[in-house]
């Protein structure tokens, strides 16, 4: 759903559902009622006060009174109109966009605010590929992130001040924002030389804030404000975990050591064993009317979310629509060789069968990988009708062409959010 062209001038207000027709008619029905009081006043002075001759052309008393009164309301109208307009025009022009950003600001308020209560469950790339597409159909979005991150500057930044990773949250941060390119690029904007070397702005904005504020969570949510973020985002929970993996015979620890095994993934744990369900993503996760489940790296993305004590049962708990996103490719180290079946199924393996209503995933395996993506063993995730059929019923599959003609390994965001909105939320 694309915000509709609207007309020029003033009729851009009249436009459904902007809340804004009511209260210009509260304001004509103030000026007639003015204006009839000043009517009633001068008839009474007419029929009592003995006016000169002239007063006779210069109140139009030539003409009957029904043309009259036509000319006298047109001419209202047209100043009332003028004077709302250029008052307008003088309290916006300090701030960028003039009138026509306000008005269309104003419906995408309304409209967004209407939309469904959607969470999104991930971390990293993935999850602010779905985010910049969601932001377009609805302003009710509640992104939970993963906390297990611990590579690069996240990484460092944990390590010596003991807090969550800022990382994957300034990513969605970003992904929801609704401010000016440059203020998203500043956040994103990495230094590359000096002992700053690596960290990224929006990193060090974070934990800037978190030392203002002295809560991370805090922090978040002054930082939503700062770059007009349509959602919000929660960490998943508040303790610090290390994601553990057991590949073969060793057991690597650490988010960003868990593709480097030398085998296949076997299974994947949290240190501590069981952290504590954040109470706001839970609230958030009962308030929902669609949860969705990637787009994301299956072992480091998704799996340290639904680890979490208490995630999973609260997602069968909730109402909502529950919905996994495949990856359009496999990730080398990670799900090298997995179909679209061997990613449900391992995500599966965790939170126990039943609990996912659809399965999202892509169907253009037209698209050409890159050679570099190639070269490093990505391939496409497959189809594999047979063993999705003995499956059964449950959950539904929809296929759709998913992936970006920019990134080819990655979800193209408006596609990704058209099919979520149009062919899952569109059918309950």
């Amino acid at each position: 759903m694309r915000t509709p062209r609207f007309t020029s001038g003033v009729t851009r207000w009249l436009v459904p559902g902007l809340h804004v027709k009511r209260w210009l008619g509260v304001t004509i029905a103030a000026v007639v009622a003015i204006s009839l009081g000043i009517s009633y006043a001068l008839r009474d002075f007419y029929l009592h006060a003995r006016l000169p001759a002239f007063t006779y052309d210069l109140t139009l008393q030539f003409w009957p009174r029904w043309v009259r009164a036509v000319l006298f309301a047109a001419l209202g109208l047209l100043l009332l109109g003028l004077g709302l307009y250029k008052l307008t025009k003088s309290l916006l022009s300090p701030f960028p966009g003039g009138d026509k950003a306000l008005v269309e600001r104003l419906y995408d308020f309304r409209r967004l605010r209407k939309g469904p209560r959607i969470v999104a469950v991930g971390g990293g790339t993935g999850l602010s590929t779905l985010l910049r597409g969601i932001k377009s159909y609805s302003g009710n979005v509640t992104a939970l992130v993963t906390v297990a991150d611990d590579g690069g500057s996240s990484g460092r930044l944990r390590q010596e001040y003991q807090v969550l990773p800022p990382g994957d949250f300034r990513q969605c941060l970003t992904a929801l924002a609704d401010v000016e390119p440059l203020m998203t690029e500043l956040f994103q904007y990495r230094f590359e030389e000096g002992s700053l070397r690596g960290h990224s702005f929006g990193n060090l904005f974070i934990m800037a804030m978190t030392e203002i504020t002295g809560d991370f969570e805090h922090a978040l949510r002054e930082s939503g404000r700062v770059l007009a973020v349509r959602g919000q985002i929660v960490p998943s929970t508040l303790e610090s975990v290390t994601l553990c993996a057991v590949s073969g015979d060793e057991v690597l620890v650490g988010e960003s050591q868990v593709p480097t095994g030398k085998g296949p993934i076997g299974e994947v744990f949290l240190v501590p064993e069981h952290p504590r369900l954040n109470p706001e993503a839970e609230l958030a996760i009962m308030n929902a009317e669609m949860i969705v489940i990637g787009p994301g790296s299956l072992y480091t993305s998704l799996l340290p979310n639904l680890l979490v004590d208490g995630m999973v049962d609260s997602l069968r708990r909730s109402p909502a629509i529950k919905v996994y996103v495949c990856n359009v490719a496999t990730q080398p180290g990670e799900t090298s060789g997995y179909s679209i079946h061997d990613h449900f199924e391992t995500l599966e393996r965790y939170v126990g069968p039943g609990l996912f209503d659809y399965v999202v995933a892509n169907s253009n395996l037209s698209l050409p990988l890159s050679p570099a993506a190639q070269e490093a063993g990505i391939r496409r995730a497959v189809f594999d009708r047979k063993r999705i059929m003995a499956q059964g019923s449950r959950p539904k599959y929809i296929l759709a062409d998913l992936a970006s003609t920019r990134i080819t390994t990655h979800h193209d965001s408006d596609k990704l959010a058209q099919v979520l909105m149009k062919r899952v939320w569109g059918r309950s």
